[in-house]
Formats: C-alpha cells, sequence, structure tokens
C-alpha cells in the first residue's frame, strides 16, 4: 500500500483569478505613486516674525554729562546734565548720542545755550580715548558775539570729554579744523582740553 499521497494541482483557472487580482493591485499602486508624485508639494506654512523697534531696557543704560551755560550775577559758567544714553561699547557711540542731546537744546530748567539752532553733528571720531575729533555743520559758526563763542566752544569741549576729562578735543566745522570762530574773530588754539579752556578762553 502506497502511502504517499500525489500533490494536489491548481487548476489554471485559479492561478488566472490569481494572477488578474495580483495586476490589479499592482496598477492600483502605481496609479496612486504616480498621482502623489504630480501633485505639488505642501510648504510648511511660513511665520511672520515682526520687527520689534530696539528700546533700552532698564539697566542697559549708562550715564553721560551734557554741558549747558548759566549765567550768574557777574559770570557765566557750565553746568552739567546728567543724561541717560543706551549702553554701548564704544565711546564714540555714548558721545554721539550725548551729542545729539546738547545740539537739541535744553528742554527745561534756567540753563542755555549758545550754539546756533540747526547745527548739526557731521561725525565724531574718538582716537583711543584720548583724541576727540567732533565735526560740525557751518551752523556752529553763526550768530553771537565773543561771549557766545567762547562758551559753545565750552559745552562742545567739556560735552567731548564726558567720559575721559583729560582727553584732546579737536573741532571741525565741515570737515575743516575750526582756526577762527564767529566775526569778532576768536581764535581756537587746538586742540583743546578742559584745563586749556579754562586757561585761554575764561567765561
Amino acid at each position: 500500500m502506497n502511502d504517499q499521497q500525489e500533490p494536489k494541482r491548481i487548476s489554471p483557472g485559479v492561478i488566472a483569478v490569481v494572477s488578474a487580482a495580483v495586476l490589479a493591485v499592482g496598477g492600483g499602486v502605481a496609479w496612486l505613486t504616480a498621482n502623489q508624485t504630480q501633485s505639488p508639494p505642501q510648504s510648511a506654512p511660513t511665520q511672520k516674525v515682526e520687527q520689534q523697534p530696539y528700546t533700552t531696557q532698564p539697566g542697559n543704560e549708562q550715564t553721560a554729562n551734557i554741558y549747558w551755560l548759566k549765567t550768574n550775577e557777574s559770570s557765566v559758567e557750565l553746568v552739567p546734565q546728567p543724561i541717560k544714553v543706551a549702553a554701548v561699547s564704544q565711546p564714540d557711540q555714548v558721545l554721539e548720542q550725548a551729542f545729539q542731546s546738547l545740539l537739541a537744546g535744553p528742554t527745561e530748567g534756567t540753563n542755555s545755550t549758545t550754539i546756533p539752532q540747526g547745527t548739526k553733528l557731521l561725525g565724531l571720531k574718538v582716537d583711543n580715548n584720548n583724541e576727540i575729533h567732533v565735526n560740525l555743520s557751518e551752523d556752529f559758526t553763526s550768530g553771537g558775539g565773543s561771549t557766545s563763542m567762547v562758551g559753545r566752544v565750552g559745552q562742545v569741549v567739556y560735552t567731548a570729554t564726558t567720559l575721559n576729562p583729560n582727553a584732546k578735543v579737536y573741532i571741525e566745522v565741515n570737515n575743516k579744523p575750526l582756526e577762527v570762530l564767529g566775526g569778532e574773530g576768536v581764535e581756537i588754539e587746538q586742540p583743546l582740553t578742559r584745563e586749556s579752556f579754562k586757561k585761554d578762553y575764561p567765561l
């Protein structure tokens, strides 16, 4: 007696049905793949970042002095006004902020300025914190007598040396060294320091 059984054969009809099913599934996958490839890629939504204006936070400020003129009964003196400026690493940036406040003129109190209105800061450069070049517009030289001329020079010298009282100051007008100031011909010997100003240009 033969215990082995003959292997069952799959009929050709069944093979045909399975082959058709495989072809159908394969065609469907191919169609889906083609359509996914053709559809445009979806870009990630972009986030709009609004640019906030720069603001100085408390603690990120430092103090500088600008100088006004105060008239007494018999004399005129230079008086400091402390102002807060944005804390920056470069001294010329601190001084630029100080000069912008100085040229804007006093806003309160009894102090005054003899710097003509409309005077603009054209440039400011600090060399090793020992030499300071201040370039002003032509308006700086207009109007006033000798006391007015000397007073405005003092305001520039003292404001420029607020960070270093021993620094030397060079005043320029329209990129040229200031040699004579005003119609009365006040000669300006440069460089100027606080010490030389008090000695040579008493108010």
